[in-house]
C-alpha cells in the first residue's frame, strides 16, 4: 500500500496489533485528544508519565477517561523523559512520544549513549505534510533536531527519510535539496552541499532515491516555476522529500505550512531503536494523532 494521504497512515496502523505507547510529560489536552482517537482506532494502548495533577487536568479538559490507563507520577520533566526511555529499553513499551516538554530535554534522554535509544550515529526528524496546495503528501526533513547539519549529516538525513518513505510504499522518492537559489555559490554552503549530495546520488553512495539540488522551494514543488526558470529535473515540481539547509529554515517551513497553509502533518524521529513521536507543543490534536499513526505504521 502506498500512502497518498495522512488518513492512509491510520489504515496502516490499524492493521497492526495494538502497541504500547509511553508518553513523557503527558499533561497536555491535545495529547489526550490524540490518544483518545488512537485508542478508538485500536492501534495503541497508552502509558502516561508526568505530573499527576497536570495529567488529570488535561484529561478532564479533553474528556479523556483515565480509569483504564496506566499513569506514573513524575513531576520532573527530565526524570519523566528518562523513565519513558527506560521503559522502552526494557521492552515495556513499543513506542515513545514527547509530551508537554521541550525538545531539548526530551532528546537528551533519547541521545544518551548508555541509556538512550540510539541505533546509529544520527537521529533526524521526518515530517509528512498533506496540504491542498500540493498534489501529494510532502516529506520535510530535518525541521527539529539537527541545528546546522554538515554534508555527512545530510547524507544520513536523506537515508533516514528514504527508509521511511520506502516503508510507506513511496518507492524511489524524489528528493529536493533546498537552498535560496538554484545555482552553486561557494559563499552559500547549502548550495555546495546540495550539488555534492546530487553527485553522491548519481555515484551510488546515496541509493533508493533521486536527488537533485540546489533547488529553491518554488522550483522543488512547482513544475510551472521550474519551467519558467528553465530548470530540467526529474525532481523539480514533483518532490517527495525536501531537505532543508538547517533547523531555522526547516522550523519556519514546518510552521508556515501548519499555521498559514492549513496543512496536516505527521512527524517522528528516525534513526532510533523505535519510532519516536516528536511533534511541536503547538501542534493540533489531529496532527499529534497522525504522528502516532505514522509511528505505529512503521512497526
Amino acid at each position: 500500500m502506498q500512502v497518498k494521504k495522512l488518513q492512509d497512515l491510520v489504515a496502516l496502523a490499524s492493521g497492526n496489533d495494538s502497541k504500547k505507547l509511553v508518553v513523557a510529560c503527558a499533561q497536555d489536552p491535545d495529547i489526550m485528544e490524540a490518544l483518545s482517537m488512537a485508542m478508538q482506532a485500536g492501534f495503541i494502548s497508552p502509558l502516561l508519565i508526568g505530573d499527576l495533577s497536570g495529567i488529570k487536568k488535561a484529561a478532564e479538559s479533553a474528556g479523556f477517561d483515565l480509569s483504564h490507563v496506566e499513569v506514573i507520577h513524575e513531576s520532573d520533566p527530565a526524570a519523566a523523559c528518562g523513565l519513558s526511555v527506560s521503559l522502552v529499553r526494557q521492552g515495556h513499551a513499543d513506542l515513545i512520544m514527547k509530551g508537554h516538554v521541550s525538545t531539548g530535554i526530551f532528546t537528551r534522554q533519547i541521545l544518551d549513549r548508555e541509556n538512550g535509544l540510539m541505533r546509529g550515529d544520527l537521529l533526524s526528524h521526518v515530517a509528512f505534510f498533506e496540504t491542498q496546495y500540493y498534489h501529494k503528501i510532502l516529506c520535510i526533513t530535518d525541521a527539529a533536531l539537527n541545528i546546522a547539519p554538515g554534508l555527512d549529516d545530510k547524507i544520513e538525513i536523506i537515508r533516514n527519510a528514504v527508509a521511511i518513505c520506502s516503508k510507506l510504499g513511496i518507492r524511489n522518492p524524489k528528493v529536493g535539496v533546498l537552498a535560496a537559489v538554484e545555482v552553486v555559490n561557494d559563499k552559500m554552503e547549502a548550495t555546495v552541499h546540495a550539488a555534492r549530495l546530487k553527485s553522491l546520488n548519481r555515484e551510488g553512495t546515496i541509493q533508493g532515491c533521486i536527488v537533485d539540488g540546489p533547488l529553491a522551494l518554488d522550483n522543488a514543488i512547482s513544475a510551472a516555476a521550474a519551467q519558467h526558470k528553465g530548470i530540467v529535473s526529474d525532481v523539480a515540481g514533483d518532490a517527495d522529500v525536501l531537505v532543508v539547509p538547517d533547523i531555522n529554515s526547516g522550523n519556519i517551513l514546518y510552521k508556515s505550512l501548519s499555521f498559514l497553509g492549513g496543512a496536516f502533518v505527521a512527524g517522528i524521529v528516525a534513526g532510533a531503536r523505535v519510532p519516536v513521536v516528536l511533534t511541536s507543543r503547538s501542534d493540533s490534536d489531529r496532527n499529534k494523532f497522525f504522528s502516532v499513526a505514522l509511528a505505529t505504521a512503521l512497526l
